[in-house]
């Protein structure tokens, strides 16, 4: 644990990027070596910029319905690790926040990934999220919507999911089916997990 604390100390003293992020660098994450579900999702909204508490936001509160989690149990670090493609907010375009900024992941995520070797369920929250970890397969140009479609050929270890932003609600409107078909199973996937002990 001591060589964890000391790389989240490090990371959270990044500058990597502060000349391109508007609020400055607050990089915003939670990880523990014991943590069994991992959410890998885009980068801090400006909201959780604010307040340093990852998806402390209207897209946090709908995540945690799709889980059926309770506030205390996703910000329980021991159980949940939260690790964005983006550590910092990027910052806000013409259509709602800018992309992770590139530098992040290769800096930093292959070092923090690393210390989590109890992971159970990895949730790819969002189009980054996929595309970086679909990148060397052959859905490298699927769309988030197909991947989402596709969820059974990644189950049970991994989870693409739609962003939870209520800018995505027209998505969640058109595709009904992700709310029939996946967030039961998901949902009864985490309980599961968390139910597990620490031995199993």
């Amino acid at each position: 644990m001591n060589d964890l604390d000391s790389l989240i100390r490090q990371v959270r003293c990044c500058t990597l990027c502060a000349e391109h992020l508007p609020l400055g660098p607050r990089p915003v994450f939670q990880l523990h070596p014991s943590a069994r579900i991992l959410i890998t999702s885009q980068a801090p909204g400006r909201r959780v910029h604010e307040t340093g508490l990852p998806f402390n936001d209207p897209s946090g509160d709908r995540l945690r319905a799709w889980l059926n989690m309770t506030r205390e149990t996703f910000y329980d670090s021991s159980r949940i690790a939260i690790l964005p493609m983006g550590l910092c907010f990027p910052g806000t375009g013409k259509s709602g926040d800018l992309p992770p900024r590139p530098e992040c992941a290769p800096a930093w995520r292959s070092e923090l990934l690393s210390h989590l070797n109890h992971i159970r369920l990895t949730l790819l929250v969002g189009q980054y999220a996929q595309a970086y970890y679909f990148s060397r397969q052959d859905r490298k140009s699927a769309s988030l919507t197909e991947n989402v479609r596709s969820w059974r050929k990644f189950w049970p270890d991994i989870v693409p999911l739609p962003h939870p932003s209520p800018r995505n609600n027209l998505w969640l409107r058109r595709n009904p089916w992700f709310e029939e078909e996946i967030i039961p199973a998901l949902q009864e996937r985490v309980a599961i997990i968390l139910n597990q002990t620490a031995d199993s």
